[in-house]
């Protein structure tokens, strides 16, 4: 590194020169740099996840021994508001980014979950709260959710795109890991202090809290260079390939964070498990779902997002058929195997549909003027603005996704409150995600689309496995 680029990769924190898609700068500079900011918003953004679903570990202390009287359908209703609050918050979270730096936001948002937790350290002894207070402060978990599309809106501004995939796919996955390690730390406490000790959960992570904001205030830069505005997002939202891929992320990480958020009250109200047997299988799927997650990105960097969330969405429908045979023949068992693939496999689905969100970007700016003569300053152009909509994109779907959890938890209230238990509701799972596969098919694999039938790029982005291979390496399509 010259001394002159060290200056302005350093000055007050603030890089005002990047441009990881330049092979030399990339080797010489850009890679050392992107991985410090990379590893210390994985911490962040765990603990943003552990914050966002510690009300799914502390429902399970919900019970009459502890003194609480609340229904399934209450709990449900419960874990529905917070992630409803987590999902809204990821739309000025994304803004936040460019407006106030990348380091800079990962500080203030990290200190503001010491807020949600210290209510929940609180309103867990306290079971004679009124529940629409309790349920308007417990909402405040939300905060940690907002944390994802600021996290991942960052980072994507600091890699090129051939490795965006396993960038993105470690930085989701590690912070998603946050959901089964507050679930461990649950089965722990409740294992060992018993079923009275639900705050010890939530104080555990005040100091945590602490501990990630100084590492995320001397260890991550911002990035002078981040474009993600208001323009960037009014385009996102005026574009057919985003509600496409919105609608594909309500199916695998809505399901990931819904399916986290109620199984372990699944295990509770379908099968009569009590807390510590609740707790100890609980995080196991969440686990797993969320060390795959880089898998999928990966798969998806080496096969193609599509053809890999294809076939995902196509083993979900047949995982969740498995759940449905499972609760009809009163299987713990198998329901607790069918559920854990379930888990994997809505990981494998988050990395790779992430993945396909700036593979179909990049493809559509380098698709400007294809054919004819362009300048280079057009091409340059083209870039930049498929940029800049691809991180509003990545924070928009990473909403709309979320909002998914929010439909799971009230599906579930609605089939226990109608029919007592949850068949119903993985019937409608599973018809939702053969949707998905037809959507996935028909929007960018089916053969018309291959022979090019629509003028949108778009459409073709990920579907033209010569172009992305040969003509396109740096873009690392899949």
């Amino acid at each position: 590194m010259t001394s002159t680029e060290n200056h302005r990769l350093t000055r007050d924190r603030w890089i005002t020169v990047w441009n990881p898609e330049d092979p030399q700068f990339w080797a010489r500079t850009g890679r050392a740099v992107a991985r410090r900011n990379l590893w210390a918003s994985i911490v962040a953004e765990h603990l943003g996840f552990s914050v966002w679903t510690v009300w799914s570990v502390l429902t399970l202390f919900m019970i009459p021994e502890t003194g609480f009287d609340y229904s399934a359908g209450q709990k449900f209703l419960l874990v529905s508001v917070v992630t409803l609050v987590g999902s809204v918050l990821r739309v000025p979270y994304t803004l936040a980014v460019p407006i106030f730096g990348g380091r800079n936001w990962t500080v203030v948002s990290v200190l503001a979950l010491i807020l949600p937790t210290l209510l929940a350290v609180v309103l867990i002894q306290r079971p004679e709260t009124p529940y629409p207070v309790f349920l308007i402060l417990a909402a405040t978990a939300g905060l940690g959710g907002g944390n994802f599309s600021s996290s991942m809106a960052n980072i994507n501004f600091f890699y090129p795109d051939r490795e965006k995939g396993l960038a993105l796919g470690l930085n989701a996955g590690g912070g998603n890991i946050g959901v089964p390690a507050i679930q461990l730390i649950g089965l722990a406490v409740v294992a060992v202090f018993g079923i009275h000790a639900g705050a010890m959960v939530a104080a555990l992570y005040l100091p945590l809290l602490a501990l990630a904001a100084v590492l995320a205030w001397t260890r991550m830069d911002n990035l002078a260079t981040a474009r993600s505005d208001v323009g960037a997002q009014v385009a996102a939202l005026r574009d057919r390939d985003f509600w496409i891929m919105a609608f594909l992320y309500i199916g695998t990480f809505g399901s990931f964070i819904g399916f986290s958020f109620a199984f372990g009250l699944l295990l509770q109200n379908q099968f009569g498990r009590t807390p510590l047997e609740a707790a100890s299988v609980t995080f196991i799927g969440p686990l797993i779902g969320s060390l795959v997650r880089p898998i999928g990105g990966w798969l998806a960097d080496r096969f193609g997002g599509t053809q890999v969330t294809l076939a995902n969405f196509a083993l979900m429908a047949a995982g969740t058929g498995g759940i449905v045979a499972a609760s009809r023949m009163e299987s713990l068992g198998l329901f607790t195997g069918a559920f854990i693939v379930l888990f994997v496999l809505t990981g494998v689905g988050n990395g790779s549909t992430y993945k396909m969100i700036p593979s179909i970007y990049a493809a559509r700016a380098d698709a400007v003027g294809f054919g004819v003569a362009v300048t280079d300053d057009r091409r340059d152009a083209a870039r930049a603005h498929y940029q800049r909509v691809a991180g509003a994109v990545l924070g928009l779907v990473g909403a709309i996704g979320a909002s998914g959890g929010v439909a799971i938890n009230l599906v579930f209230r609605q089939s226990f409150e109608s029919t007592g238990g949850a068949t119903p509701a993985y019937i409608a799972f599973l018809v939702f995600y053969v949707a998905c596969c037809a959507v996935t098919w028909f929007a960018y694999i089916r053969p018309a689309r291959r022979a090019g039938e629509s003028g949108d790029v778009g459409d073709r982005s990920e579907t033209r496995p010569t172009r992305e291979r040969s003509t396109s390496p740096a873009h690392g399509y899949g």
